[in-house]
């Protein structure tokens, strides 16, 4: 899909978000024929000509102003992560088209960082990149995500120095049902993320081959992402069911590292005298303790990633949630 098919698709789905009355335009009752507010409705709140607007949702941006397309924002009503799809849509528009995708070189998370990261014991720690690529984590990080790093590679393809990656354990690995308890959310807020991703980065190869073959190999993942939903993460609470701790929800926050560019540190904290404070703490015990190690480098490539005990084993711990699909 080129600029000219998310622009316009992204426009169209927005535009359909928002029904006359939530625009404040009266509709006396009459048959509506499309969803959400027609193209010159969206036309006259944006102050622009029916005609412009209606080049722009065909995706005919090169060109357009910052203060045209703050004008279509408002009056699509955008949150700041669609508002910043819009002008990152826009902006990589305006650049050459004939552009090959490509790859760029794998990312390594800087000494300083990695030292930082074993330094946050009690807390979860993490670095991914925008393909949500896992990059580095701590002792307690590769704990809880041990059924993630355990499913990097996946059967009979060619996974040779592959970094576990989240969306692919959420839709591709039939644990990730039992892992999130509220899997379907946390599968439309990674599609989200990552049509976010896309939309700042639409030459990143990995990046295109990462949604291609999730778009292949899982139905929910292209019917998401055909909706261009997108996201920004920040902060919030994410609830999990550890086939060695059992049940938390967690606290995260979010650090983009300005010295590396697209790098992300994340981080996992239990309120103070909760269950899963207990649990959190038991996890980092266990984690600790020396009988039956793996031994695995980290996954940016050197020893970024502490040894972790072996986790349960795919199918010793079931919740009859369901599971993702691989159709």
């Amino acid at each position: 899909m080129d600029r000219k098919d998310d622009i316009r698709e992204f426009l169209i789905s927005r535009r359909a978000k928002i029904s006359p009355e939530r625009a404040g335009i009266p509709s006396f009752g009459a048959l509506r024929r499309v969803p959400g507010l027609r193209r010159e409705e969206v036309a006259q709140l944006a102050g622009v000509s029916t005609d412009y607007y209606t080049r722009l949702e065909r995706g005919s941006i090169r060109g357009v102003s910052d203060s045209v397309l703050e004008a279509v924002a408002s009056a699509l009503q955008l949150d700041e992560a669609e508002r910043a799809h819009l002008l990152d849509l826009a902006r990589t528009a305006n650049t050459s088209s004939r552009r090959a995708p490509s790859r760029p070189p794998r990312q390594r998370v800087r000494p300083g960082v990695l030292r930082l990261l074993d330094g946050m014991t009690g807390v979860v720690a993490m670095v991914q990149n925008g393909r949500s690529d896992v990059l580095a984590a701590n002792l307690l990080g590769r704990a809880l995500y041990g059924p993630v790093f355990n499913s990097a590679a996946q059967p009979g393809q060619d996974t040779q120095g592959r970094l576990p990656n989240q969306a692919r354990f959420i839709f591709l690995d039939p644990r990730a049902g039992d892992f999130y308890p509220e899997w379907r959310a946390v599968a439309a807020t990674t599609v989200a993320m990552l049509r976010w991703e896309a939309g700042r980065n639409p030459h990143d190869r990995e990046l295109n081959e990462l949604v291609g073959e999730l778009t292949t190999r899982s139905g929910l993942f292209a019917e998401l992402w055909a909706g261009h939903d997108v996201r920004i993460h920040t902060t919030g609470t994410k609830r999990f069911h550890h086939p060695v701790a059992g049940d938390l929800s967690l606290q995260y926050e979010t650090l983009h590292l300005p010295g590396d560019e697209g790098q992300t540190l994340f981080t996992f904290t239990a309120e103070p005298g909760s269950a899963s404070e207990n649990a959190l703490a038991f996890l980092a015990s266990w984690a600790a303790s020396p009988p039956e190690t793996t031994t695995a480098a980290g996954p940016a490539g050197g020893s970024a990633v502490p040894e972790t005990r072996t986790l349960a084993q795919p199918g010793t711990h079931t919740t009859g949630k369901t599971k993702p699909s691989h159709d």
